[in-house]
């Protein structure tokens, strides 16, 4: 293992003013969006969705450091026959692919996941890193409910995360290790907090105990947000705050970069809970994002398969990713959100 090239991979994945792309949206995830906005989502259409994603400039080049993509994604060509994964490198953005297998109900433990992928993964790998990719995604989930979330559950996904982190240090692969917390339920920014912080001292226990060197890995984890359904919602200075302090207590300062998943939240709170964190600062790693439908929702609204619609659906996602990027350098505001769109 070069762990020198794992860090430079992992740095410049969460570099200040840019942040990762999620287009890593299951073909039964991809549906759901496309049904939404009326498009049949055969091959053909979502790749020409995710090529002019991948082509819109100059925003990837300046705002979007790293890719994050699924398994027939990674495989594709654009219309003119280029891999997808080339016209992410000639973007200037670092292609990477989701490995797991997803969440599968946990034995003996109701209502709660285990996710799976770990038997041949070793193997996927060496096939993803020889298709060009240059890290890997993981993501486990961990949801609030009533006696819930169990130390079973909480154990076997951290335990899960570290196997599958050290396998892609092995490959030569950065891992984006991605502990969810969920945001749905009733539950209140106190329970989340808690939850979250015992989530990640397990998860970094376990990635102790693999050996996984902490230079050359992402974090990918939840805000320290309340439940969607909590009757007490908070500010976002709060929120703010309250993820700072579970980070500083849980997240090794080795780690180069934390890149939070927007978990649900709308595209404008995503962004101002991100610069909120940023305006705060005095912590030892850059904070990003790695956004999905926070990033995604509004070009998917302007493209609706139309492709007379692509330079609108562009200018959507431009709008989001530079708004985001804003929010890295802790520079964004409700004014520039307005005046920008």
């Amino acid at each position: 293992m070069d762990l020198a090239a794992l860090h430079k991979v992992a740095t410049a994945m969460t570099q200040p003013g840019k942040g990762i792309l999620a287009a890593d949206e299951s073909s039964g995830t991809i549906k759901k969006r496309f049904d939404a906005i009326g498009v049949q989502s055969t091959e053909e259409n979502r790749r020409d969705y995710r090529e002019f994603l991948f082509r819109t400039e100059p925003t990837m080049k300046d705002r979007i450091s790293g890719v994050i993509l699924f398994d027939e994604t990674i495989r594709q060509k654009a219309a003119d026959g280029t891999p997808l994964v080339k016209v992410i490198d000639a973007a200037g953005a670092i292609p990477g692919i989701k490995v797991d297998a997803g969440a599968k109900p946990l034995a003996f433990c109701p209502g709660e996941t285990i996710t799976e992928g770990l038997d041949g993964l070793r193997d996927r790998l060496i096939g993803y890193r020889e298709l060009g990719a240059k890290f890997c995604k993981w993501r486990a989930v961990m949801d609030i409910g009533n006696g819930i979330p169990s130390q079973d559950a909480i154990n076997s996904n951290a335990h899960a995360l570290a196997r599958y982190a050290a396998l892609c240090q092995e490959q030569q692969l950065v891992p984006i290790v991605e502990p969810e917390v969920l945001m749905d339920g009733d539950h209140t920014i106190e329970r989340c907090e808690a939850v979250t912080m015992w989530t990640l001292k397990t998860v970094f226990m376990e990635l102790y105990y693999a050996k996984v060197q902490l230079e050359g890995m992402v974090l990918k984890p939840n805000m320290t947000l309340p439940g969607k359904k909590c009757a007490t919602q908070v500010s976002d200075a709060e929120i703010a705050e309250r993820t700072i302090r579970v980070l500083k207590d849980c997240v090794p300062s080795a780690v180069p970069g934390i890149a939070f998943l927007s978990g649900g939240q709308d595209d404008v709170e995503a962004t101002a809970r991100l610069d909120a964190m940023n305006r705060i600062g005095g912590f030892p790693w850059h904070l990003t994002f790695s956004y999905g439908r926070a990033l995604q929702h509004a070009p998917q609204v302007a493209w609706s398969g139309k492709t007379e619609n692509v330079p609108a659906a562009q200018a959507a996602f431009s709008h989001r990713a530079e708004m985001n990027g804003l929010a890295t350098l802790g520079e964004w505001s409700a004014d520039i959100e307005k005046k920008a769109a």
